[in-house]
């Protein structure tokens, strides 16, 4: 790739495309399938959350897309080119920060330009993103000196340095206390504004989803003991109805309403249910539609017994 004089381009954000995606390992019994049967398509600058009980294929879906693996069978395609490893079209940040602790903070951000950017375009890229993500005061840090969620900034910012089409997060703020987790989820939707690209990313938390994404997705594990219990309250009809918003209010990327606002279950293969939450973002967690919702999610999680003040599925 040819050095440029300027800071790295703002590329629009990317549309993916899964196609019949199956994922099977071999094991010392004998293959066993993660998923099976995803096909699904992200808009341009949609944030979509993935949910589910563990071992039913999160991080691998995020590795896949990533091109940090391949599938078994079907396609992963982004605007239209199969998905594959070392592109700068792709960014992964992790729960883990994953910082070298012997680099400062800018040092850290800088490792995701991309290659061969000049060294005045890098910093004047590494300038803006710490500043993005609040962080210009501690540009000279290292990694031993910063809080948890700073150190999370920081890995943002560089998963964001190459400019990437599609950003992949997996459990990104799985590790940080309540407070900071409440934060880091308006800086996100604060860098999706300036900076918009599409977004998948991986929670443990139903409540975080509904904050964050236009559309959540529900995995099921292929090998669960029991098939996903049937409730009536798994069965949203007409999401938001009774705060006054309709399935047809339901928001796409950018606020936009989307043709396929109603929920719609999978009786086969990995992708139990999608769902799109209402409404524009910043939401109000309290809202009644995202409480049905919350309840509607945990209910395919298999957890029967809600408390309020409880966020996160513990299958």
């Amino acid at each position: 790739m040819p050095a440029s004089d300027a800071a790295p381009n703002r590329t629009p954000a990317g549309a993916v495309r899964l196609a019949d995606v199956e994922r099977t390992f071999p094991t010392a019994e004998g293959p066993r399938t993660v998923l099976s049967d995803v096909s699904l398509d992200l808009a341009p600058g949609e944030i979509v959350a993935v949910v589910g009980p563990s071992g039913c294929g999160k991080s691998t879906l995020l590795r896949l897309i990533g091109g940090l693996d391949a599938p078994t069978s079907g396609s992963i395609t982004l605007d239209g080119e199969a998905a594959r490893a070392h592109d700068d079209a792709t960014a992964i940040a992790f729960q883990e920060p994953r910082l070298l602790p012997w680099r400062t903070i800018a040092q850290n951000v800088a490792l995701g330009l991309p290659r061969g950017t000049k060294k005045a375009a890098g910093r004047e890229r590494v300038e803006e993103l710490l500043e993005l993500v609040g962080l210009t005061h501690a540009a000279g840090q290292r990694p031993s000196e910063v809080s948890g969620g700073m150190a999370q900034r920081a890995s943002l910012a560089r998963a964001l340095a190459r400019s990437p089409r599609v950003l992949l997060l997996d459990e990104p703020f799985g590790a940080l206390d309540a407070l900071t987790r409440l934060r880091m989820h308006d800086l996100l939707l604060d860098i999706h504004r300036a900076q918009p690209t599409t977004v998948l990313l991986v929670t443990h938390d139903v409540e975080e989803a509904l904050y964050l994404a236009d559309r959540v997705l529900l995995l099921r594990n292929l090998h669960a003991q029991q098939a996903e219990p049937e409730r009536p309250r798994a069965r949203v009809v007409a999401l938001g109805s009774s705060s006054g918003l309709g399935a047809a209010g339901s928001a796409g990327p950018h606020g936009s309403a989307r043709d396929d606002a109603s929920p719609r279950a999978h009786a086969h293969g990995s992708l139990a249910r999608v769902v799109p939450v209402p409404g524009a973002r910043p939401r109000d967690r309290g809202a009644r539609a995202l409480t049905d919702l919350r309840t509607s999610l945990l209910d395919g999680l298999g957890v029967t017994h809600h408390d309020p003040l409880t966020t996160k599925e513990t299958a």
